[in-house]
């Protein structure tokens, strides 16, 4: 497994990665109409704007595997006035079919060692409230919960989330 940049070519495995990771991961915490209509075609427009734009606040790193995507993560800087000079870990997400072979350990190592590098101490993520699955995978890389919660508003769709933190010294 290789752990690298992200670049344009990456869009499509990057989407296929993102919908089969919410369909799974989600399941029963949204309403099934919303996983089901996920296209990958569209996150794949969405993700090579995103990684065609050079001035885009985050990186994002993915996890390659016998030449296949097997996950992603994107970080940068935080996002919430409350946290300055946070890092953030934005994303994170592996293939369910790669769930539980090391994918995600060696993504969100990485993150952490790149947020250490860009000079942050600490760093937090969102995770969406009732994904035992993720907050225990948090837990065991050291982010515990901090109480914080906050509520991500999409079209036809409320997301509470709660905030884990992790130092990153």
């Amino acid at each position: 497994m290789e752990i690298r940049p992200a670049d344009s070519a990456d869009a499509h495995g990057i989407a296929v990665v993102h919908v089969r990771a919410w369909q799974e991961a989600y399941r029963g915490l949204m309403p099934q109409s919303v996983l089901d209509e996920l296209s990958i075609a569209e996150r794949e427009a969405g993700w090579t704007r995103i990684l065609a734009d050079a001035d885009r606040p985050s990186q994002t790193i993915v996890a390659e595997r016998d030449g296949a995507i097997a996950g992603w993560a994107s970080f940068g800087g935080a996002r919430d006035a409350e946290a300055p000079g946070s890092g953030e870990l934005w994303g994170i997400y592996a293939h369910p079919d790669a769930w539980s072979t090391g994918v995600g350990h060696a993504l969100i190592t990485a993150v952490e060692s790149a947020l250490r590098a860009d000079g942050h101490e600490t760093a937090y993520l969102w995770v969406l409230e009732g994904n035992e699955r993720a907050a225990r995978f948090y837990e065991r890389h050291g982010w515990a919960s901090d109480g914080a919660r906050k509520v991500d508003h999409r079209p036809g769709l409320e997301l509470h989330e709660l905030r884990h933190v992790t130092r990153l010294g």
